[in-house]
């Protein structure tokens, strides 16, 4: 037996069920809006870490502190979790 089409999946999708799922979607995009703003703030605090480090003569990366971050994100989310740990740690260093 096939997978049902698009167009028949839509149409047994019932009134309460199409509502629920606008409903769902809304609570989505204000979680990203919100991951959006952290990710915000994240990067300007990293990149004030990087002056403060490079002012002090510092190095602009820490390879322990970055396997930490690493360590956490896989550890909550998976190898997943680890590529959007580098993902930040690139954004807020830019890259090497």
């Amino acid at each position: 037996m096939s997978a049902p089409t698009t167009a028949s999946a839509s149409a047994a999708v019932t009134g309460t069920e199409v509502e629920r799922i606008g409903e769902l979607r809304s609570v989505i995009d204000t979680c990203d809006a919100e991951i959006i703003a952290l990710v915000q703030r994240r990067l300007a605090i990293s990149r004030e870490i990087g002056a403060l480090r490079s002012a002090s003569g510092g190095t602009r990366l820490n390879l322990s502190r970055e396997q930490q971050v690493l360590a956490r994100f896989e550890a909550a989310l998976g190898a997943d979790g680890a590529a959007l740990g580098m993902m930040l740690l690139r954004q807020g260093r830019g890259r090497l």
